[in-house]
């Protein structure tokens, strides 16, 4: 009986509530195997294509902000910083990495992040159709498309993975960091260990 129930636990789950939105969706970049397309918290149950196609967007930037971030990580973390103060009288090479930025930085250099943040933003919502169409009449004249073919599925499928590895690397560097301030554990492991924040 034991095995039964066992073995109950690991039959296919009826996905009778999101099946029109997996028939909907299930050809869009990004729903690539073993996977497929996957949505467990059913977010475009009965959604339509303006819904999908909003969070797509949206998972693109997350992805694109969490690759930076982890360079930014492996940059600061081998200790480098840029010249200069971020702040009057705060120079960058008084930061730590990591979550440790914002117990040195100052309250007018973490407004003045928050604030070119913004202005990219900004400007980027007020310039972004003629970004679009920049980048659509570049990817239309790659340089080596003449040579290997520039194929957008592809490039966008790469992008939109690593964007996902990136934000799931950028959490566990978080974490790792707040329970022993290691975020470069795997280094650890291997017998290579990373100093952290010894600034």
């Amino acid at each position: 009986a034991t095995l039964v129930t066992s073995a109950a636990a690991f039959a296919p789950v009826s996905q009778t509530g999101s099946s029109s939105a997996l028939k909907a969706f299930e050809n869009e970049i990004g729903a690539q195997p073993p996977l497929g397309f996957f949505d467990p918290l059913g977010l475009l149950d009965d959604a339509d294509q303006e819904r999908f196609d909003r969070l797509r967007y949206v998972e693109v930037k997350h992805g694109r902000i969490c690759m930076l971030a982890i360079v930014g990580h492996i940059v600061t973390a081998a200790g480098i910083r840029c010249g200069g103060d971020i702040a009057v009288g705060v120079p960058f090479t008084d930061m730590k990495a990591g979550l440790g930025f914002f117990d040195t930085i100052s309250g007018a250099g973490l407004a003045q992040i928050i604030a070119f943040i913004g202005a990219l933003e900004l400007g980027f919502g007020l310039r972004q159709a003629e970004i679009e169409e920049a980048c659509e009449r570049y990817q239309e004249n790659f340089p080596i498309s003449s040579v290997v073919p520039f194929d957008i599925d592809r490039v966008s499928g790469i992008e939109l993975n690593n964007g996902r590895a990136a934000q799931m690397g950028i959490l566990a560097l978080m974490v790792h960091e707040k329970l022993d301030n290691n975020p470069y554990i795997i280094n650890d492991l291997l017998g290579s260990p990373v100093p952290f924040n010894e600034i």
